[in-house]
């Protein structure tokens, strides 16, 4: 862990700009295209999807996916974007890993993204460190996407801070009865929704020209093993398939979407 003494252009609109912080990680990825992404601990299947494919999406455009590490859609961005491609900004010391959940997420990033954190080294998450953290979020990035929230939660924290800031807020298109807050942001007219999650991405970057390499995970797939015959030549692939909404398991056999 190292202290970052550069200035960031982004945490200007911070109401005031962190009197420390502190770093581990790719510096670099600060200095692209950012967005910002929150929501409940608690998301619904269709909201875990679509945040895992938006984030896979916008990091295939080189876009860097920035969230609080937390449980729910702050995990499924992250993941989503790989850990090379995000920035996770966290309430407490960057040595500790929270929630210990994400115990692995968070440590992968710290190899392979970039962990942010205001707090001294042993410094564990208190209410208000998560309020301070979700203003750095929400600072880092170009717009703020609401996965799913309700009326009251944590993730209207960060709403109001974007609403400050003049950022652009994105939710997801939800049924009635469901994320009431994005709801009510849409009702009033305080965010828009995305329809169409290639043309949302194409707006901060173009997809990255590589030559098409055959995925063998969705070539086995297509084969209809069984869901145990996926697990063991496949373990890390088919949770990520199967959150992205890339398969369909039933009755234990695995089929493409």
């Amino acid at each position: 862990m190292k202290l970052y003494e550069e200035d960031i252009s982004e945490l200007k609109f911070m109401k005031k700009y962190p009197l420390q912080l502190f770093y581990d990680g790719n510096l670099e990825l600060l200095k692209q295209t950012k967005v910002s992404i929150v929501g409940t601990r608690k998301p619904s299947k269709y909201s875990r999807a679509l945040i895992h494919t938006l984030s896979t999406s916008l990091s295939k455009r080189g876009v860097v996916v920035v969230s609080g590490g937390a449980m729910g859609i702050d995990a499924v961005a992250h993941l989503g974007a790989k850990s090379s491609n995000t920035i996770a900004v966290l309430p407490c010391g960057i040595d500790i890993k929270y929630p210990a959940v994400n115990k692995k997420l968070l440590a992968d990033i710290q190899t392979d993204g970039l962990l942010l954190s205001q707090f001294d080294i042993g410094f564990k998450a208190t209410p208000w460190s998560f309020v301070l953290r979700n203003e750095l979020v929400v600072a880092l990035g170009d717009v703020l996407v609401v996965g799913e929230a309700e009326l009251g939660s944590g993730s209207m924290r960060s709403v109001e801070f974007a609403l400050k800031m003049g950022k652009d807020i994105f939710v997801l298109p939800q049924r009635i009865g469901e994320s009431s807050a994005t709801n009510k942001l849409l009702e009033e007219g305080k965010a828009k929704a995305i329809y169409d999650i290639d043309e949302f991405c194409s707006r901060f970057g173009e997809l990255e020209l590589k030559e098409t390499i055959q995925d063998s995970f969705m070539t086995f797939c297509k084969t209809n093993p069984t869901y145990d015959e996926v697990l063991k030549k496949y373990p890390d692939r088919i949770f990520e398939a199967e959150l992205s909404g890339e398969i369909l398991v039933e009755n234990g056999l695995v089929s493409l979407l």
